[in-house]
Formats: structure tokens, C-alpha cells, sequence
């Protein structure tokens, strides 16, 4: 499995589930199939664990200020295996100004239709940046290399942080009951928290949302530990309501962890409409046990 592999149109070939143009079919004949030694990735694309992680770029947005967020995803060939890839050579964002708030923590292919991660964080580029310049994602595990280009391509521009089309909107959220509220995918980092190694955080979520209620998906964004969710996916019911989980840390260190909140991941991921992401970085203390 060598080689880099170009996802400028990634996005478009999750949305029609056609990943074999990556590696080929599987029932290709013997004659026609890809060299092993050529593929970017196994020709058996996903499996319970040691594949690779695709970087996605998922389109951008115009802000008020008349700057830009290039909003990036990935899609874990792994079926079971969570992967951690520190920030550096094998997880890295180039230009470098734009390095640094890339997901660490790569789950799995979620067991939902939707199956793979969308938005899961942006990169703020200043106005004035070109059509034509990029704001590149390479992500590397063993042998597979992969690479995506953010751009502001007007063909990749997104509805945020409302569907006018769809009728859909992003929930509005905050961390604390008179705290800041927030919505859409560029999303807000709240305070710092700090707990011990295997101590439990409370971590609470409230939110508002004009349709019946609101999903909420929590997972780690970085940190060089794992990290036990009570409820990584919980419904908030009524719409205007708030959700608490908690969060046990099995190693000291700097953590971030993300959550998302969504009208409806299986109908409204796919369509790139309408979510709000959410950051609590936590600072560990005390030894591992």
C-alpha cells in the first residue's frame, strides 16, 4: 500500500458509496486488477482494524468578517479499531499557520447509515484568500498516505448555519445555563476544565432547537489518553432541554473533546445541513493507574 492519494473529490464518492474507485472491485479479473504495490489503500477497503484514515474536505462557508472556514471530516476504513495519530508528520495541516486543530482520536465507522465523520472541525483562512490556494490535510498510518485539499472552490460552498432548501437549521448550544450559545460548524471552545486520571467530569450540554428534539454525538478530539463517555450519542428531549454525560481520563495530559449536535445525523449529515460543533479542552491530572 503505497503512494499519496489526491481526495479533491472525495466527498462526492462517500455520498454515492462508491468506494471501490479507490482500489478497484473486488470481483475485478485477475488481468485487470491494480498491482498491490500501487494501491493507496487494501483492496478490501474496510476492516476491524490496521487500515489507514482518509482526510475529507467537506466544503466551506463565507463568515461576517469576510473570512473563510474550510470545514474537514475523515472516514476510518476500520470497522472496530479506534486510532490515535498525534499531531506531526503522520497528522498534519500545511500551511503550518493552519496546523494544530486536527482530530488526534479517530473512531470508527459509525454503525449508522450515514458512516463517516463529517465537519469535525474547520480552519479559518483570512479574506482574501485565493480560489486557487489550499489548505492541505495529510494524514499517514503505516503505509497509507492520504491528502486532501481545502479550498474555496464556489462549487464546494455550504449552507450555514441554516438550509433555506431543506428548511433545516443548526441547533443552538451552550456549556453552561447563562453561558455563551453557540451554533454551526465553526463552533466554540469552552472554558477549561480540570479533573484526575479516573476521576468522572460531568460535562453538560444544553440545547435549543426548533424541531422535536436534538442529537448529540460526543467523542475525544485530542488527547494522549482514552476516554470513557457515558453516552456518546444521547437524544435531547424536549428540544429545549439539556443533556449531561461524563467523561473518564486514564491518563494525565491536555485533552480536547467534541460534541456534535444535529437535528438528525442519519437524514441531515449527508446533506452537509445543519450542525454545530462544540470543544472542551481538560486538563488531567495525577498518575496513571
Amino acid at each position: 500500500m503505497n503512494g499519496e492519494l489526491d481526495l479533491r473529490g472525495w466527498r462526492r464518492l462517500i455520498g454515492l458509496g462508491i468506494l471501490g474507485l479507490l482500489t478497484g472491485s473486488a470481483g475485478t479479473a485477475a488481468g485487470q486488477a491494480i498491482p498491490l504495490e500501487n494501491r493507496p489503500f487494501d483492496e478490501q477497503t474496510l476492516r476491524p482494524r490496521g487500515q489507514g484514515i482518509v482526510p475529507i474536505f467537506d466544503g466551506w462557508y463565507r463568515n461576517a468578517d469576510g473570512s473563510s472556514d474550510i470545514c474537514f471530516g475523515y472516514y476510518s476504513l476500520n470497522t472496530e479499531e479506534a486510532v490515535d495519530i498525534p499531531l506531526g508528520p503522520a497528522n498534519v495541516i500545511e500551511p503550518a499557520e493552519f496546523d494544530g486543530g486536527q482530530p488526534t482520536r479517530f473512531d470508527p465507522v459509525p454503525e449508522t447509515p450515514y458512516r463517516r465523520y463529517y465537519c469535525v472541525f474547520t480552519v479559518t483562512v483570512p479574506r482574501g484568500f485565493g480560489r486557487r490556494q489550499q489548505v492541505v490535510w495529510t494524514i499517514e498510518r503505516g503505509s497509507a498516505r492520504a491528502s486532501t485539499p481545502g479550498h474555496l472552490h464556489p462549487d464546494y460552498v455550504l449552507d450555514e448555519p441554516d438550509s433555506d432548501g431543506r428548511g433545516e437549521s443548526a441547533p443552538t448550544l451552550r456549556f453552561e445555563d447563562n453561558g455563551t450559545r453557540f451554533r454551526g460548524r465553526s463552533g466554540h471552545t469552552a472554558a477549561r476544565r480540570t479533573v484526575a486520571v479516573g476521576q468522572p467530569l460531568e460535562l453538560t450540554v444544553w440545547a435549543e432547537h426548533g424541531g422535536a428534539r436534538s442529537w448529540l454525538g460526543w467523542t475525544k478530539h485530542q488527547g494522549p489518553g482514552a476516554v470513557a463517555i457515558s453516552a456518546p450519542e444521547l437524544w435531547v428531549d424536549p428540544a429545549q432541554a439539556r443533556a449531561t454525560v461524563t467523561a473518564t481520563f486514564e491518563r494525565p495530559g491536555d485533552y480536547i473533546l467534541r460534541v456534535q449536535g444535529i437535528d438528525d445525523p442519519v437524514e441531515d449529515f449527508e446533506f452537509h445541513c445543519c450542525w454545530t460543533n462544540g470543544y472542551v479542552p481538560v486538563t488531567v491530572t495525577g498518575s496513571a493507574r
